[in-house]
């Protein structure tokens, strides 16, 4: 019930002071098991993207220590992510990296859409890296279709350390669901490969972003 209030509440404010301009709606599927795959600009995508889908509630995975940082700094990102429903998860280790993968294996069981970063971290310089395939083991694990995402504009809204969000332009694209099943003729290894860069380029496509040779490393702080 908070989930729905809060999201009424800040759809309002998004729609008041940055009017985003959405394209491709009519390809989020309104029920069953979804990945939201969308490249990351900023700490407020995980804002944007929830507030714009409001044919589903999507749930993203969030760093642990949202929640358990008691600074009065970090009160409002903590009230947000639990109020908005977000499953804390460490982060750094290959075994965190697969336990976030089964937590969200389950959430996708419940036949509910999943929010993930295929680069694994925020880009600070604009550039669109090389997925990661954690997404593909995600949507052959679950037998789930994945929803390529475009964002831009976010980062101009919440650039990397800014505290609060600007008034700038934001526009969020979404193509057409890319189907495991499509995949099924390839080896399992080079599927998930396959999977994760056409996911990847579809997003490329959707953002124009000029893409980055290699894999976007999780800064120290992030």
């Amino acid at each position: 019930m908070l989930y729905f209030v809060l999201r009424r509440l800040l759809g309002i404010l998004l729609r008041t002071f940055w009017r985003p301009v959405v394209e491709g709606r009519e390809h989020i599927p309104r029920e069953g098991r979804v990945i939201v795959a969308s490249n990351h600009l900023s700490f407020i995508d995980s804002i944007i993207l929830p507030l714009v889908v409001t044919e589903r509630r999507i749930t993203f995975l969030a760093k642990s220590e949202y929640f358990t940082d008691r600074s009065l700094r970090n009160a409002p990102s903590r009230w947000f992510f639990t109020a908005m429903g977000a499953v804390p998860v460490p982060r750094g280790q290959a075994r965190a990296a697969q336990a976030s993968l089964d937590t969200a294996l389950e959430v996708l069981k419940r036949e509910e859409a999943f929010g993930i970063y295929p680069e694994g971290t925020r880009s600070r310089d604009g550039r669109l890296y090389r997925g990661r395939v954690g997404v593909a083991w995600l949507a052959f694990a679950a037998e789930a279709p994945v929803l390529p995402v475009g964002l831009i504009g976010t980062d101009r809204v919440q650039p990397v350390g800014a505290r609060f969000p600007r008034i700038a332009k934001v526009t969020v694209r979404f193509a057409p669901p890319i189907q495991p099943k499509d995949y099924a003729a390839v080896a399992p290894g080079l599927a998930r490969r396959q999977l994760t860069d056409d996911v990847i380029d579809t997003i490329g496509r959707l953002t124009g972003q000029e893409r980055a040779p290699g894999y976007n490393e999780l800064p120290a702080e992030d």
